[in-house]
């Protein structure tokens, strides 16, 4: 009878396949509710705060939106194995703390402009920079790891605000366990350390990617030089570095061109450029903007110079570009812009190509 029919048990292939279909349903269920909790309730749109993105990007492995667009085939932002994009190189003559306020300087506008480059064209995942007022060892570089660092305000007789000026910034672990990494692969020693951003790094940064304007919200892990004016020993520290820029780790050296305190005073009011400045700032151009092979040889040279003192009573200065041009391997070498004043001078350089990075 039809009634004996209906009360067949199931089949256990039938009860299977129901079980199937309830366990599909669930599981769509919660991929959808995780979904919506991540890719929504805690995207980098809409958080407000650039420390409460980082915190998220670290808690849970994911990038802000802008960063996905770059290469949707890996979820750390990082190119995958073998690809041929490569971040660029960057010099940034920083200048003193004074240029934050000085709008109305060429130094300021290039800076801004050379920072909306980085944030728009190339997009970073990371920043690694190396500046002039943090030596470390004669055969020992030291590497920022701390995650949340302080400013430090290592410059004297300013006015009291400039004591209080704040830049956001965040550090990275990650990051700077690959500068580690890189360094001690290249046979060079190198210890973490954890130290605040100085003013070479957060003065010429807040120009260039002004906080509200134009934020540079990834990591910064700032390196330090040797405690030497050895050209060719920085020159491989900027080579045993410039693996990163593979997984897309932006490189920057701060310092200035030409850099002489002791002239400045006398200068002061008169911005025709010193003798020195002219003919050293030229010098420098003509060896970064030298043929990749031909390039350490010229900048090792360029130190040797009978001017190369008067533009840099102690080499500091000018040695982080050095760390640059090794960074940069086979790019070339660019002088983006240059202005001579006085006693200074404000060039600034670019190794690479921005072009093969803006895909990313």
């Amino acid at each position: 009878m039809s009634s004996s029919a209906n009360t067949t048990p199931p089949s256990t292939s039938d009860q299977n396949t129901s079980r199937k279909l309830a366990i599909l349903s669930l599981t769509s269920l919660l991929v959808a509710i995780l979904l919506a909790a991540f890719g929504y309730g805690f995207s980098a749109e809409n958080t407000n705060t650039t420390a409460k993105l980082f915190k998220l990007r670290r808690l849970f492995g994911t990038q802000p939106a802008a960063a996905v667009k770059r290469d949707n085939s890996t979820s750390s932002g990082i190119p995958k194995s073998g690809s041929t994009m490569r971040t660029p190189v960057y010099f940034l003559s920083h200048g003193g703390p004074n240029i934050m306020y000085k709008r109305d300087h060429p130094a300021y506008s290039k800076l801004a402009e050379i920072g909306r480059e980085i944030t728009t064209k190339v997009k970073p995942r990371a920043v690694v920079v190396f500046s002039a007022h943090w030596q470390a060892g004669h055969d020992t570089v030291q590497v920022n790891t701390a995650e949340t660092t302080d400013l430090i305000y290592d410059f004297y007789g300013f006015p009291s605000h400039y004591y209080e000026e704040k830049f956001p910034n965040v550090g990275s672990k990650e990051v700077a366990n690959k500068v580690l990494d890189a360094l001690k692969e290249a046979g060079i020693k190198a210890e973490g350390v954890k130290r605040g951003l100085d003013h070479g790094v957060w003065a010429g940064f807040k120009c260039a990617f002004e906080p509200d304007s134009n934020p540079l919200n990834v990591p910064i892990v700032q390196v330090s030089l040797f405690d030497t004016e050895d050209p060719a020993q920085h020159y491989r520290l900027g080579q045993a570095v410039s693996k990163l820029r593979d997984e897309n780790i932006l490189i920057i050296a701060s310092g200035m061109a030409v850099h002489n305190l002791r002239d400045l005073r006398s200068s002061f009011g008169n911005p025709k450029p010193m003798p020195y400045t002219t003919s050293f700032d030229e010098a420098l151009k003509d060896a970064v903007t030298k043929p990749p092979a031909e390039r350490e040889q010229a900048m090792i040279d360029l130190l040797k110079r009978p001017d190369a003192r008067q533009a840099h009573p102690s080499f500091d200065h000018v040695l982080p570009i050095h760390i640059g041009a090794g960074a940069a391997e086979d790019d070339l070498g660019k002088r983006l812009w240059t202005f001579k004043e006085g006693s200074i001078s404000w060039a600034q350089y670019r190794f690479g190509d921005v072009s093969n990075n803006s895909a990313l």
